[in-house]
């Protein structure tokens, strides 16, 4: 059998690094996109000579899929790994334009990449389309409902998706973290580096600690490697046991 092909998106932040690991470790040929990757100083950085990888910064959804498929032939596996800023905006004054925004990113922006992906994913008889989420709204936060809202939508989406997609072979499913390591939600100078942070992960997450990108990445594998066509529309949680009773949400 042919290397199989994934493509991850905006593979810079959230659970991309993790991601790319993870399918590069699995025996993918990895196709990583990210708008930073215009900065040769950022590509270089992030390829780090590792072979199977190929960079793009292409952000055109129906271009980058032309992309990879005129030069890998197929994709086997589609990672959408989507993230935006979540600080909390209170009702009374949140902006109407960054509900907008969240909405774009976490939804639309998706959204218009699997549908970009389905020609190619149809002519070849199936793949596997792997979305990152977020289980946030297991326990929503004060301010939070921007976020909340969006990362609601898109679980809800993915599930509409597998319904439709399942006869052509196409599965959709999801990880859905929170207390992920990463530097857009949880960054080490907070939640590593000070006592303050540390504490607040202890009181929240049963495991103790902020998952490793590493961990994600094998998840993410796992399920763009799938051979079965019986599995579709789950969203696995991966959280580390939170939320849980003695959890407290504020920091």
């Amino acid at each position: 059998m042919s290397q199989p092909i994934a493509l991850v998106s905006n593979a810079a932040g959230f659970a991309g690094p993790g991601a790319v690991l993870g399918l590069l470790e699995g025996g993918f040929q990895v196709w990583a996109q990210d708008a930073s990757f215009a900065d040769p100083a950022v590509s270089e950085t992030y390829a780090a000579g590792r072979a199977d990888l190929h960079l793009l910064s292409e952000s055109d959804p129906a271009q980058l899929i032309k992309t990879v498929v005129a030069a890998a032939g197929r994709i086997d596996a589609l990672v959408s790994n989507d993230h935006y800023p979540a600080p909390p905006h209170m009702p009374h004054d949140a902006p109407a334009s960054e509900l907008t925004a969240n909405l774009d990113t976490l939804i639309t922006a998706p959204f218009q990449l699997i549908q970009a992906a389905l020609p190619q994913l149809k002519a070849q008889g199936g793949g596997n389309i792997v979305m990152v989420t977020s289980n946030r709204t297991n326990l929503p936060l004060s301010g939070g409902g921007f976020a909340d809202a969006a990362r609601s939508g898109v679980n809800a989406l993915l599930k509409s998706l597998a319904r439709d997609l399942a006869a052509d072979r196409i599965t959709v499913n999801a990880v859905a973290p929170n207390f992920l390591y990463s530097e857009a939600y949880y960054p080490k100078a907070i939640y590593e580096q000070t006592e303050q942070g540390r504490t607040y992960v202890r009181q929240n997450v049963p495991a103790g600690r902020l998952g490793d990108p590493s961990e994600i990445g094998e998840v993410i594998h796992f399920l763009a490697s799938a051979k079965t066509r019986f599995m579709t529309g789950a969203i696995l949680e991966f959280s580390g046991g939170w939320p849980w009773a003695g959890a407290r949400p504020e920091l």
